[in-house]
């Protein structure tokens, strides 16, 4: 198959730089998937597990998050706002994080109105990614 260059550089820092011959991940709109030679194209980022079909025909496993992905002259960039390959996941990292934001939710000394906003941004924020991170960290123990 034909590879294209793909980028991806998030917050934390250049995350990937080579030729793959695949990337799909969610976006805002559903899943896409670049190959070589995709017409030019850019987009809104969503939440899932993005997935890279290397050169060599491997694949590899991330937790993606937000950010923009855009296809130019077969040279694709994926800044997202969190990105982590599934071997570097902290499945307990994220059970903590989990844990925290459920015991905000319900601590006693809130009043309503901070309860509420406590449980929405938990449930925005805190479990979505937690999920997505513990979906895509039991990929880094499969044989593929």
């Amino acid at each position: 198959m034909a590879n294209f260059h793909l980028e991806i550089v998030s917050m934390d820092g250049q995350k990937f730089d080579d030729e793959v011959e695949r990337v799909s991940l969610r976006t805002i709109t559903g899943d896409l998937a670049i190959m070589a030679h995709h017409i030019n194209y850019c987009t809104a980022v969503g939440m899932g597990t993005a997935k890279v079909i290397m050169k060599d025909g491997s694949e590899r496993k991330a937790a993606c998050i937000g950010g923009m992905l855009s296809m130019m002259d077969n040279h694709c960039r994926l800044i997202p706002t969190t990105f982590e390959w599934s071997e570097e996941i902290d499945v307990d990292r994220a059970e903590r994080a989990k844990e925290r934001a459920e015991k905000k939710i319900q601590d006693e000394k809130l009043s309503e109105e901070q309860r509420l906003r406590n449980q929405a941004k938990a449930l925005s924020c805190a479990y979505p990614f937690t999920n997505s991170r513990k979906k895509t960290a039991a990929y880094k123990n499969t044989i593929l």
